[in-house]
């Protein structure tokens, strides 16, 4: 027996010992199949990992070269045209039989899945919640919706819904007379309206000025006639043609719902998209709370 035979046995043995050090107490003969078959499974895959390494580094240090040499080489160096291994072969056609297998058959597709079981949970919850709090009444409304709220956009937005200083969007107030100037300037397309984009330079200069200044202020009294351009999409009270467009003139469910799902560029960053998070009534909710407390 050579010395590189009695080295494999050695640490086979060594590493036997080190599994069954580490985790024998799970192991105890007869106590239950499962544990001793895994005990024996990592007993094989041992051996097995030991001695193969060994037989091909014995190969590789003592075995030479035969059979006959390719017609083709580069720079000189040939390969032999020895067959493929037919252990390697097995395997690889082993591998696309399993590889089909498992995607027509094995994969869970049409079989009990835990990930779509708590998917049709979700949905039948959703139901049930949306069914439940269908006619409530709008101060019911803006208490879900606070409660929403706290959980969900209060991170960003601050407790009380004032951006914490400046952070995140202020939703107590209008949009700024800056954030107006901004959207004029550069157009809006992120939110998705049946208007379509918003092109940019609708106003520049004093126009834009009066535009900005006007809705931001509350949109009293009559609007600058540079919002004209603006009142073709927006309407003439800046309400937004009953969710065509943006409304102006504060938080509506329509906008909430297109921000929430589509998310929206901030001061600290953009906001996620929250779709699939807030069903119909949540949304309805939170809208609801937030006209409640615009303008404390």
């Amino acid at each position: 027996m050579n010395s590189m035979v009695k080295g494999g046995i050695l640490l086979v043995i060594a590493l036997m010992a080190a599994t069954y050090f580490m985790a024998g107490d799970a192991f105890t003969l007869g106590d239950d199949y499962i544990n001793d078959l895994t005990m024996l499974g990592a007993v094989a895959i041992i051996g097995i990992t030991v001695f193969v390494s060994l037989k091909y580094i014995n190969q590789i240090k003592n075995d030479t070269a035969t059979g006959e040499l390719a017609s083709e080489n580069w720079d000189g160096i040939g390969e032999y045209t020895n067959p493929v291994p037919m252990g390697w072969a097995i395997i690889f056609i082993g591998t696309i039989v399993w590889m089909m297998w498992y995607l027509f058959v094995g994969y869970p597709t049409n079989q009990f899945s835990q990930i779509g079981q708590y998917n049709e949970e979700v949905n039948e919850y959703n139901t049930k919640f949306q069914n439940k709090w269908d006619n409530i009444d709008e101060g019911q409304m803006a208490k879900m919706g606070q409660s929403v709220f706290f959980l969900q956009c209060a991170p960003c937005h601050g407790a009380e819904a004032d951006g914490m200083d400046g952070k995140a969007q202020d939703l107590t107030a209008r949009m700024s007379k800056e954030q107006i100037l901004d959207v004029i300037k550069n157009g809006s397309n992120k939110l998705g309206y049946s208007m379509g984009a918003m092109p940019p330079g609708m106003a520049s200069g004093e126009g834009a000025e009066k535009i900005a200044t006007w809705i931001s202020t509350g949109m009293k009294g009559d609007a600058p006639a540079e919002f004209g351009a603006c009142s073709s999409c927006h309407g003439p009270d800046g309400k937004g043609m009953n969710g065509m467009a943006a409304n102006l003139s504060g938080y509506d469910n329509t906008l909430l719902s297109k921000v929430l799902e589509h998310g929206k560029k901030g001061s600290i960053g953009t906001m996620p998209s929250f779709k699939g998070r807030l069903n119909k009534t949540q949304v309805t909710a939170v809208s609801a709370y937030l006209q409640s407390i615009q303008g404390e």
